[in-house]
């Protein structure tokens, strides 16, 4: 059997899309999210499905720790899971503010810490950190999503000095828009169709979850000696 890979936020977009183009190749999964039915609906073959709050250190790494009893040490961890509230500051709820940096920002360190250091000591793994094209360039009403991403985006390059050395690639993926229901968690209508205005003028966003699933599910089967250190994906169309 392969290794086992381990996915936040699989309950949906590229969580769920991930999970089922690793499972068709005979990976071993655990799956982390907050609503367990919509994982367990995907009736995955080796594979523990969990409810757990990546915000909540203990659980998730006591979910880790059960699935590494079945399946081995965990090979690959997805830091997926993360919520997009756009909006600006003069408006914006601070509640949001801090609900995109607790899951953005404070789960992917805490999936990172949770498996550092038995990485180090096999000195092999990976570790992909879903960050975003909003990550490496600001957009209008997005700036404590900017800043959530920004932080994933530099503490995946911190991670990737600390971790090189014992051979262990930390990648960052860079998405740009893609049709999910990330959009939906935003509270602002006005913002909403904005946003979706914007994504008809540019044509039509044919790019998947599929797509950015296939492009992180081929960066990890590179050789453990290559690593695509930072990848942006986005539809052709998408010009900014």
């Amino acid at each position: 059997m392969k290794k086992l890979v381990v996915i936040t936020g699989a309950s949906s977009g590229f969580g769920m899309a991930m999970a089922k183009e690793f499972s068709d190749s005979g990976y071993p999964l655990l799956l982390l999210a907050r609503r367990l039915d919509k994982m367990e609906a995907m009736n995955l073959p080796n594979t523990i499905c969990k409810s757990v709050d990546v915000t909540d250190f203990d659980s998730f790494k006591k979910a880790i720790e059960e699935a590494s009893t079945v399946y081995g040490e965990v090979d690959l961890l997805v830091n997926n899971a993360g919520v997009m509230l756009l909006g600006n500051i003069e408006n914006q709820d601070p509640k949001e503010w801090k609900k995109m940096l607790d899951i953005n920002v404070l789960g992917v360190m805490n999936g990172m810490k949770i498996v550092m250091d038995d990485m180090k000591k096999r000195q092999g793994g990976t570790i992909v950190n879903l960050s975003s094209i909003a990550g490496i360039q600001p957009f209008e009403n997005h700036a404590a999503y900017c800043a959530s991403k920004y932080g994933v985006t530099g503490l995946t390059s911190v991670a990737r000095q600390e971790m090189s050395k014992h051979n262990v690639r930390v990648l960052s993926i860079n998405p740009g828009a893609v049709n999910t229901e990330l959009l939906s968690h935003t509270t602002s209508q006005d913002i909403i169709n904005g946003y979706n205005e914007w994504k008809d003028s540019v044509g039509a966003i044919n790019i998947t979850a599929t797509d950015v699933a296939k492009t992180i599910k081929f960066a990890y089967e590179l050789p453990q000696y290559v690593s695509l250190r930072e990848i942006v994906i986005s539809d052709t169309k998408q010009d900014a």
